[in-house]
């Protein structure tokens, strides 16, 4: 299972009652980020989950609602006492950017690496989290991620008998092990059952809908997808600077098949944004308008 905290929910400036889009992620104890707007480890604070267990933090571009946050947030992973080293991920240019910004938080207790972001998918892992990325469709080079959690079947202990396996061994091929027995090799897989459904979590911000977003988010537990404006009649607004509306958010949900929607990523001149769900909700019913510090546990389906 994973928890998943939208820590701000604002778009282009904060507003006293609501932060800058930011995205948190934690899966068995470890921590990823994506976005640290200005104030970002405020919020992370009020929430309440720490910070030394960061592990990963992606930026989607490089503009500053998205990024400013990022030298005060690094100094309070510092103070957190971690040693260990962060892995910052992002367009190709992410390293120039972050270090420039470092140069008001030059000493940290950490190493950072970094992972550039060119082709139009991508691919990374770091610790717990396998992240896909893909370029979407801003003024600027963006990427949109999806996390996704991969789950093994189900240890068959009728194959392993089949197979003269003894018990001792079982273990250790649940665990995705393999084992010599008898002058044989057994891998994992030959005592599984086929794969069951994982967890596949996805983040959008700052684009246009693109074609290729309905197989990207195909299926997702979650979508958090940007909803800049709540009326339709501020299209021709969204388009020209590269957003997207409630609706077309909506859109993209439905023809994706997800499960539930959270739009986040609202103008400052929106100061009610949940006036507008129903742009949103006629169109994807299980649509939510997102709320700074709102959490979700999403669990491993059980059939």
């Amino acid at each position: 299972m994973i928890d998943v905290a939208l820590l701000g929910t604002g778009g282009m400036m904060p507003l006293p009652e609501r932060f800058l889009t930011s995205l948190l992620v934690r899966k068995r104890g470890r921590m990823m980020l994506i976005d640290s707007g200005e104030g970002t480890q405020v919020t992370m604070k009020m929430l309440g989950w720490g910070f030394k267990t960061i592990d990963l933090i992606c930026y989607t571009h490089f503009h500053a609602d998205h990024i400013s946050g990022l030298p005060g947030l690094l100094l309070t992973i510092g103070n957190s006492e971690r040693h260990e080293p962060l892995t910052i991920a992002g367009p190709e240019g992410i390293e120039r950017v972050a270090e420039g910004l470092r140069l008001i938080a030059p000493e940290l207790p950490f190493d950072i690496n970094y992972i550039e972001l060119k082709d139009k998918y991508e691919s990374l892992t770091v610790g717990e989290f396998d992240i896909k990325a893909m370029q979407v469709d801003h003024r600027i080079t963006c990427y949109g991620y999806s996390l996704e959690i991969q789950r093994a079947g189900k240890f068959d202990p009728l194959k392993a008998e089949e197979l003269g396996l003894p018990k001792p061994t079982w273990s250790l091929l649940q665990k995705g092990e393999s084992v010599e027995h008898d002058g044989k090799t057994y891998s994992a897989d030959m005592v599984m059952g086929e794969a069951r459904k994982g967890i596949k979590l996805c983040y959008c911000t700052d684009t246009r809908p693109t074609p290729d977003m309905t197989e990207f988010f195909k299926g997702a537990d979650l979508l958090v997808y940007e909803g800049i404006y709540g009326e339709d009649e501020k299209r021709d607004k969204a388009v020209k600077h590269k957003h997207s509306l409630y609706s077309e958010a909506a859109e993209i949900a439905k023809a994706a098949e997800v499960r539930e929607l959270w739009l986040t990523h609202f103008s400052p001149a929106m100061t009610e944004p949940q006036e507008f769900l129903s742009a949103a909700a006629d169109i994807f019913p299980n649509t939510v308008v997102g709320e700074d510090r709102m959490t979700k546990t999403i669990r491993f389906e059980e059939r």
